[in-house]
């Protein structure tokens, strides 16, 4: 059967309307009804869809669980405002025109609201429109607009804040390029999304401000026009006139309302993914305390002679009641767990003891506190373990080796607040956090001081302040980079692995390393080990590059190199230094990145014969004295080129280049020791300056 031509035209309309030809036609019509005249039946049926979209409007804005999801309320926002008011405009045309015919002239619709208002007196109906007005403009309307001025402000200031955080995270592992991609893309809506509210809350106020208006026109204007133009009596034109100007003034003032309501709603809601029924329904009546003490004064009120005793012992009554509900339920859920602790510790047989019992330090821990708890429970809402997780990772990556996992657990014997990191059972690292509170950390440039906990970074010692959450948008806009708890952990974690990275490659990370390259180039691993090294040197070496920080993502360099002085040597320090000259250009490369001058100190000839000295045994050795100069100077050196933004590096002739690398490694970690043979020839050298 074919289609008729009828029906395929249709068909083509209704194709368009959905491929995005519906919002042109929806504002040409509307802008339409500001100059096309519309009968009264018409107008009935366009009060209503005005007063049931605006109820989706507030609808929508209960149930949305973020306010970001929502993102298209400004454009809506601008809609249904230019729908009201183009109903007004041609409502207002139709009661200058024809409200001398009576009630119904604009419509029944107006009429039935215009009714219902003024039930009979004028005056009372007056006075209920202005009041309903003043509650939209002066409270609700005028409110919102304050809120979204303010919030998009703060958004605005924290924007550069929460990037740095993000970039942290990304350098840090706690984040991967999809993910931080994410966040910035969330950080700029949310910033969009705030500074186009605070422009279409100015919609609704002027809205408002219409409404006033059109009712005093449509009141005085229909009052003239019935007198002069149709012959009516004063009394009779204002009973008709003022019936039509407040039916009007109700029908646009109460979608009004909805959608003024909906904005402010919209504004003061937090960011956290929740529905506003679920929020309110445990934070207001989750509260038992509150319950009880509402409760209590509500009895005390209802025992008073003279009050309505009834209904305040009624509601105390009520009250009372879900504060013991609420009780109730707090004990079922405490005794779930504790049941279940006891059912499975009376299922489980004592077993006796053996050598299971006796277990090897892990290579890696993290002990916390009773109150850190949270941090590592998921049921708890803790994302510690997937932080740890992500920093495993981007360590694996820049290290060139498989980061053993952290094994993380309670220590009733640590302070509350505090955790410590261990490797091989060995504290290196310890920090205390305040989980309810979050870390601002100046960067370097902040424009104002924090109110709150004083405090330390525990990765790199620098001062922080620990604030309360709801001063994180504040702390940023002033220049602070803010973390939460589980970040500083991960954030030290991350460092420590990076210092203690040597003491973390063991024989069996070393070979699953050779047995990655001899899947590629098994003749290659097969000659090294153990025909001309035993696997002992090997690790060895690798944990010297490992401690100067070298990567091992060159492994097949490192191997070759490896057997190309082999034949010659066995002395781990001299492969080392092999190694290193044959990855000159990748070490460089990771120091200096693509730049074509490499920045260096040397050391002053003096200097550098009384090191060569000390360290072939001709001479003595350097004295506590020199060398506290020797590490000050260093030091002001790194300090130069951290101003500069340059690193820091120390070109040294390779006999004494890993002796001061051993000096001045723990205190100078910044400088970077070269010799001269690792720089590669294509790479021009900038003198900065010789230390004496």
């Amino acid at each position: 059967m074919s289609a008729t031509p009828q029906g395929n035209s249709l068909n083509s309309l209704l194709h368009s309307l959905r491929s995005g030809a519906a919002a042109p036609v929806v504002v040409l019509a509307m802008l339409s009804m500001v100059v096309v005249p519309l009968p009264p039946f018409l107008l009935d049926i366009l009060f209503t869809i005005n007063i049931a979209l605006s109820l989706m409007v507030l609808l929508a804005v209960v149930y949305v669980k973020r306010p970001l999801e929502f993102s298209v309320f400004p454009s809506v926002l601008l809609m249904v405002t230019l729908l009201r008011l183009s109903l007004n405009v041609a409502s207002t045309r139709v009661v200058l025109l024809h409200g001398h015919q009576g009630g119904a002239a604009a419509g029944h619709v107006i009429e039935s609201f215009g009714n219902f208002v003024v039930g009979g007196s004028y005056a009372v109906g007056i006075i209920v429109f202005a009041i309903l007005t003043i509650v939209n403009f002066v409270v609700v309307t005028k409110g919102s607009g304050r809120i979204s001025e303010v919030s998009a402000r703060f958004i605005l200031d924290a924007l550069p804040g929460k990037q740095m955080a993000i970039d942290a995270d990304l350098n840090a592992g706690l984040l991967s390029r999809e993910d931080a991609k994410m966040r910035r893309e969330e950080v700029r809506n949310e910033a969009d999304f705030y500074g186009s509210m605070d422009g279409a809350s100015k919609f609704v106020r002027g809205d408002a401000i219409a409404g006033l208006l059109i009712l005093v026109i449509n009141l005085v204007g229909g009052v003239a026009i019935g007198t002069l133009q149709h012959g009516l009596g004063f009394a009779d034109a204002m009973q008709t006139y003022t019936l039509l100007a407040i039916g009007d003034g109700l029908v646009a003032q109460l979608p009004a309302l909805l959608v003024s309501t909906a904005v402010a709603m919209l504004v003061t809601r937090a960011t956290r993914e929740q529905e506003m029924g679920a929020a309110v329904g445990e934070q207001v009546f989750g509260q038992r305390r509150a319950l009880i003490v509402a409760a209590g004064l509500m009895g005390l009120i209802g025992v008073v002679p003279g009050m309505p005793n009834l209904p305040f012992l009624l509601f105390a009554g009520i009250l009372g009641y879900a504060a013991w509900r609420l009780k109730k339920n707090e004990d079922a859920a405490a005794l779930v767990p504790a049941a279940d602790e006891a059912a499975a510790q009376a299922a489980a047989p004592a077993a006796e003891l053996s050598w299971d019992e006796v277990r090897p330090a892990e290579p890696l821990g993290l002990e916390v506190g009773y109150k850190l708890i949270a941090l590592v429970d998921k049921s708890q809402g803790g994302e510690l373990l997937t932080r740890l997780k992500g920093v495993r990772r981007k360590l694996t990556q820049d290290l060139g080796f498989l980061i053993p996992a952290v094994h993380v657990r309670d220590n009733l014997e640590l302070p509350a607040g505090q955790y410590r990191i261990l490797v091989h059972g060995v504290p290196v690292g310890s920090g205390e956090l305040h989980p309810d509170r979050m870390m601002a950390l100046d960067p370097g440039k902040v424009f104002g001081p924090l109110e709150g906990i004083p405090g330390k970074d525990p990765a790199f010692g620098l001062d922080a302040t620990w604030i309360l959450p709801s001063q994180r948008a504040h702390a940023e806009s002033l220049g602070y980079t803010v973390v939460d708890a589980g970040t500083v952990i991960a954030t030290h974690l991350s460092h420590v692995v990076r210092e203690r990275a040597s003491e973390l490659l063991g024989h069996d990370e070393v070979q699953h390393l050779l047995s990655s390259v001899g899947k590629m180039s098994p003749k290659l691993v097969e000659d090294l080990t153990p025909k001309l090294l035993p696997l002992s040197v090997i690790v060895r070496v690798l944990q010297s590059l490992l401690a100067e920080r070298v990567s091992l993502k060159q492994i097949r360099r490192i191997v070759e190199a490896l057997l190309e002085h082999g034949i010659m040597t066995q002395d781990p320090a001299a492969l080392t230094a092999a190694v290193r000259t044959a990855l000159g250009a990748f070490i460089v490369q990771e120091l200096n990145g693509m730049a074509a001058e490499l920045p260096v100190f040397t050391l002053a000839p003096q200097m550098e014969r009384i090191l060569q000295d000390s360290v072939n045994g001709q001479g003595a050795a350097l004295e506590p004295g020199l060398a506290e100069r020797l590490h000050q100077s260093l030091s002001e050196c790194v300090s130069r080129q951290e101003q500069r933004g340059e690193p820091a590096i120390l070109l040294v002739p390779g006999g004494i280049r890993a002796a001061i690398s051993r000096l001045v490694r723990h205190s100078v970690p910044q400088l970077s020791v070269l010799a001269y043979g690792e720089v590669p020839e294509d790479k021009r050298l900038r003198l900065l300056g010789a230390v004496g």
